[in-house]
């Protein structure tokens, strides 16, 4: 039997007084919800910035030069967490989100050591040229740890909200 809906947006046969036998949604679920849509346009974020630390090793390996182990190992890790990342949001599982974290974050002190290892300096002004890609990935690897901190927020809250609560004993 097929339920017509009225123009009011209401079922048809009810008055609304059957409101309180009605399901609500829990705030926890809602709230996994907005967290999971967040973590989403966090990591599609975070491939825009795994993008932008390939084009160095792009160009490198296009010129034939050496590439750098630490980029390399820091795009590797990068990538992997990302896919893990994904994986974990859309099947919402705390385990593969929390590898996820570990991963990411060990991507991200990976670049950072790689910046560090390049020693960033605006000493010469005439070497403007060599130093665009490092100053490149100076701004990459700053916007990568800030975002890296929104990242931890937001799956540390998604955890906690997927996981039962806990009952009074």
């Amino acid at each position: 039997m097929q339920q017509r809906r009225s123009l009011a947006g209401r079922p048809s046969g009810t008055d609304g007084s059957d409101f309180s036998y009605r399901m609500v949604v829990d705030s926890r679920y809602q709230r996994v919800a907005q967290g999971r849509s967040r973590l989403r346009a966090l990591i599609l974020i975070q491939a825009v910035v795994q993008l932008v630390a390939a084009l160095p090793l792009i160009l490198s390996v296009w010129k034939g030069e050496a590439v750098h182990a630490l980029s390399a190992l820091s795009l590797a890790i990068g990538i992997f967490s990302l896919l893990v990342g994904e994986l974990g949001r859309r099947r919402s599982r705390a385990g593969l989100l929390r590898v996820y974290l570990v991963a990411s974050s060990v991507s991200i002190v990976v670049s950072v050591a790689c910046v560090f290892k390049s020693n960033l300096t605006f000493e010469n002004a005439q070497n403007w040229e060599a130093k665009k890609l490092e100053l490149l990935q100076g701004s990459r690897v700053f916007l990568g740890s800030v975002l890296q901190v929104v990242v931890i927020k937001t799956v540390i809250s998604l955890i906690h909200n997927m996981s039962p609560p806990k009952r009074a004993s």
